[in-house]
Order: structure tokens, then C-alpha cells, then sequence
């Protein structure tokens, strides 16, 4: 270090950056570093479990306030980032945030806290002195700093870092179903993220570098003289696993129903969109060639994701196996956008997937709630929830009108782009498959409804004798989302012009390389 700073600084300009960073630029690593942060405090604390919300809330709350702050000064000054130990990129770490990112960020946030606080009641103490307030701070340091890094082997350490804390999730309470479940995860899991390990060093043979300012630069001089489909190829096998795409899609509805509902729901509203995320980003932005090749691919999957989907949920007895399958088939949904690729088909894309992130929290935490009014999971068992909680029919009918992608919710918005997309893109067998699937997800849910809150109670039913009275924190977790899916159903405008400029900066990322490059990408 001393022989370092004995260097001129015209020396030293060469390899560090030499100029103060600026104080909101703090703000792309702080949230992963408050994170961290509290769930190590968290971790110290695990044995006082009364304190464990009282840290863990103010944590999520604060990664919410950050996050939001971070999109802010996105959308007013364009992508920024940050070098670790100021080495310039390529060489350095660098994380950077566009529009995209942040907007993932900050709906994750949101998501977290939703889930912690529903989680008041929930988890018992056993649960919360084996970790789960440490494990879920440290998962979102996971999904944050996957939205937030510029490097693509940076974006699988998170990747890692997420998976680990999400096996700790899944397996609190150690019931033989739990341990079951997380052996499928785990596998199928591992299996990805393999692939996307060995995918990411056949990239860096290709193109020497793991920034991907530099490899989106790159790829476009070498579009002929480099094995670019075989690369998208693996990618996208890696992040279709991750996301639960068809035909790897079997791990998720094989696994979401075992963990405890605030764990199932945190994980069917976050970790299956980061695969979503990956594949944007690398896809779209990084291997542009190689989505133009795999596109009618992707149409393909898209469209046999969304079909499986909606008719394993429409099959299902048991909320929490439906509740899976429909994360599934709004995989399919998004993977639509992303196989289109214009402007309009990713912006929905893009507006859909932060939609599913609260609307999919949103029906988990609500199957939990009919679950403490009924005592079952079984729809065939479920009754008379309206005469208990007329509250919990007005949420359930926000919620499923949402996810069926009918108006005034959030989810009616996204389709109608992705539909219109699919129109001008002359794909109408696409639009049509999206429509089909709407129809049939209305259908699925009205049955659900019509089961556990419109029809009478049944004599001998498992929660006959239950009270009526809810708790508190979950009917709270569980209003504020679908205040959130509400408000952006009725006032989409500002949301939509937000997916827009986020679908922009991905087609066209010259302000995203700018952002690392100021002065130009290095040459080959």
C-alpha cells in the first residue's frame, strides 16, 4: 500500500478512481450492508427472541426508506455506480444501479417488510431463536445485491447468498413435509446455479471480463466471432430453473407449500422474479444476439409455463399447492415480454413482475389468514370465511382480481401491454395463450372463493369451532398490499412511465455503460 501511494497521481489515475464518491452513490451498497449488518445483530440476539421484531421491523423498514431513496435518485440522474476499493472497471467490482434495478429493489423491500410483519404471530419463538428474522435479513442482502451489482459473477454470489439463507427459511420448524421440500429446492436449486456457474466462466473465456457494461459492449463487436447462442443457451437453462420455468418448473410446487406462510409467500413473491431479473439482464442487455436467435424458443416456454401453470393450480385441492402453481404460470406471463422484446412487451414484462411481487406475497399471506379462520389448507374443507371475516372477502377479491389480471387492479395494466405487444409483434397465438391463461386463472380463483368464503360453513369442518377474530398483524400485512396493488391498478400511469424508461435503459444501455465507463469502455 505505501509503494502504491508513493505512485503520482497521474499514475494512480491509470487504476483507481481518484475522485471523492459522491454521498448518494452510498446508497447503491447501503441497503445490502444494512442487511447484513442486522442480521448479524440479529444473529448474536437469537436467544432473545422478544427482541428479535423489535430489530429485525426497523431493519426492513429502513431497507424500504433506503431502497426508495435509491430509485429516486435513479429516476432524476440516470444509472449511477460504485467501484469496490475504487479499482476502475473492468477490474473492480462495480455495482450499478439503473432504473430496472432499483425498481426490483425497492418492491423486494416493500415485500420484506410485508412479510415481517405478518410474521409477528406466526413464528414462534422456537422459529425465531433458530433464525428466521436473521435468515430473512440476510436473503434480501441476497436479492438486493442481485438487483444492484454490475458484475456477473458478482450476481452469482448472490445468488449463492440468497439460496443459503432461503434453505434456512424453508427447513424452520424441521417437520418431516419441511425437510422433504427443501431436499427438492435444495437439488434442483444447486443444479442451476451450476449451470449459471459454468455458463459465467465460458463468458469470461469468451469475452475476458465479468463487468457487464464491458461484455454488453463487447458482445455487439462480436457477434459472428463468438459462440454467443451456445452462452445465451446456458443462461437461459440456468435462470428458467431459478425461475420455475417450463420444463424445470416441477421443484417449485413441490417445495412452496411446506415452509411456514410468510416464508412461502416471501419466497413465491422474490426469489422466483431474480431469475426473471437475470434473464433480462443478461439476455436482453448482454447477449443480444443470442436472444434474437432463442427467441420463438422463448415464446414457447413462455407459453407452455403460463398453460401448465394455470391447469395445475386449477387442479389443486389444497390452497398453498394452487397458490404455487399460479406463481408459475405469472413466470409464464413475464417470460412473454421477455421473448417479444420490443420496448412495450419488456416494459410490461418488467410492470408484471413487480406486480407479482406483491400479489403473490399478497394470496400466500391471505391463504394463511383463511387457514386460522377454517384450520385447513383443503378447499374442500374451507367455508363460511365471509360470515367470520367479511374484511378477509374484501382483500381476497383485491387480490385474486389482480393476479386473474382484471381491472381496477394492478395486474389488468401488464397484460394489456403484453397483449398489445403480442399484436404488433403478429405473435397473436402469444396473446391469445395470455388471454386463455387470464381466463382460466378468473376461473381457479372464483372457485376458491366461492368455496372458502361465499359457501356456508360445513358441519364437522376443522375450524367450526375456531373464533373469528383475526390477528392483527396479519390482516395489517395484508391490507397494506393490497393497498399497493390498488393504487397502482387505479394510478398506473406513474408506474408504467417508470417500466418504460426501465425497458429502455435495457435495449439501449449506453447511459448504463456511461455510468461505468465516463471517459469510454477500455479496448480489447
Amino acid at each position: 500500500m505505501a509503494a502504491a501511494t508513493s505512485l503520482p497521481e497521474a499514475e494512480l489515475a491509470k487504476a483507481l478512481v481518484m475522485e471523492p464518491v459522491e454521498p448518494s452513490h452510498w446508497l447503491i451498497i447501503l441497503p445490502i450492508a444494512w442487511c447484513i449488518m442486522f442480521g448479524a445483530v440479529l444473529i448474536a440476539l437469537r436467544k432473545s427472541t422478544d427482541r428479535q421484531p423489535l430489530i429485525a421491523l426497523p431493519g426492513l423498514g429502513g431497507l424500504v426508506l433506503m431502497t426508495g431513496l435509491l430509485l429516486k435518485v435513479v429516476v432524476d440522474n440516470g444509472p449511477i455506480t460504485m467501484t469496490m476499493g475504487r479499482w476502475l472497471p473492468p477490474f473492480g467490482i462495480a455495482f450499478t444501479v439503473d432504473i430496472m434495478g432499483a425498481l426490483f429493489a425497492f418492491a423486494g423491500a416493500i415485500a420484506a417488510l410485508a412479510a415481517g410483519i405478518y410474521a409477528l404471530k406466526e413464528v414462534d419463538s422456537s422459529s425465531r431463536r433458530y433464525g428466521f428474522y436473521p435468515f430473512l435479513l440476510l436473503m434480501m442482502a441476497g436479492v438486493t445485491g442481485a438487483f444492484l451489482t454490475g458484475d456477473i459473477f458478482n450476481l452469482y454470489v448472490w445468488f449463492e447468498v440468497l439460496l443459503i439463507a432461503s434453505f434456512g427459511l424453508l427447513i424452520l420448524g424441521s417437520e418431516h413435509e419441511q425437510i422433504d421440500g427443501a431436499m427438492k429446492y435444495a437439488i434442483l436449486n444447486l443444479m442451476g446455479t451450476t449451470l449459471f456457474l459454468i455458463a459465467t466462466g465460458y463468458l469470461y473465456s469468451i469475452f475476458g471480463t465479468l463487468n457487464m457494461a464491458d461484455i454488453a459492449v463487447r458482445s455487439k463487436e462480436m457477434t459472428d466471432a463468438a459462440p454467443l447462442m451456445t452462452l445465451a443457451s446456458l443462461y437461459l437453462l440456468a435462470f428458467a430453473m431459478k425461475a420455475a420455468a417450463f420444463p424445470v418448473n416441477f421443484w417449485l410446487p413441490a417445495s412452496y407449500h411446506t415452509p411456514r406462510v410468510a416464508v412461502a409467500g416471501v419466497f413465491a413473491g422474490l426469489l422466483t422474479k431474480v431469475g426473471v431479473y437475470a434473464l433480462i439482464r443478461t439476455l436482453i442487455m448482454l447477449l443480444p444476439a443470442g436472444h434474437r436467435e432463442l427467441g420463438f424458443v422463448l415464446e414457447l416456454v413462455a407459453a407452455s409455463t403460463m398453460i401448465v401453470g394455470v391447469l395445475g393450480a386449477l387442479a389443486q385441492n389444497d390452497a398453498r399447492r394452487m397458490f404455487g402453481y399460479l406463481v408459475i404460470s405469472g413466470i409464464g406471463v413475464m417470460l412473454a415480454g421477455i421473448a417479444l422484446g420490443t420496448q412495450d412487451a419488456l416494459s410490461g414484462a418488467v410492470f408484471y413482475a413487480l406486480h407479482s411481487m406483491i400479489a403473490m406475497l399478497a394470496i400466500y399471506l391471505l391463504g394463511g389468514v383463511a387457514n386460522k379462520l377454517s384450520g385447513t389448507h383443503e378447499l374442500s374443507w374451507m367455508g363460511g370465511l365471509y360470515g367470520k371475516s367479511p374484511l378477509s372477502a374484501v382483500f381476497a377479491l383485491a387480490i385474486f382480481f389482480s393476479i386473474a389480471g382484471l381491472p381496477p387492479f394492478s395486474g389488468f395494466w401488464p397484460k394489456v401491454m403484453l397483449v398489445k405487444a403480442s399484436f404488433e409483434s403478429q405473435d397473436w397465438w402469444l396473446a391469445g395463450t395470455i388471454l386463455l391463461t387470464g381466463f382460466l386463472t378468473t376461473i381457479t380463483l372464483g372457485r376458491f372463493f366461492a368455496l372458502a368464503w361465499w359457501r356456508p360453513g360445513l358441519a364437522g369442518q376443522a375450524g367450526e369451532t375456531l373464533p373469528a377474530k383475526m390477528d392483527t398483524s396479519a390482516m395489517i400485512a395484508v391490507a397494506a398490499l393490497v393497498v399497493v396493488i390498488t393504487g397502482f391498478g387505479v394510478l398506473p400511469n406513474g408506474l408504467m412511465a417508470l417500466t418504460d424508461k426501465a425497458a429502455e435503459g435495457v435495449l439501449n444501455p449506453a447511459a448504463y455503460i456511461q455510468s461505468v465507463f465516463p471517459e469510454g469502455a477500455p479496448e480489447q
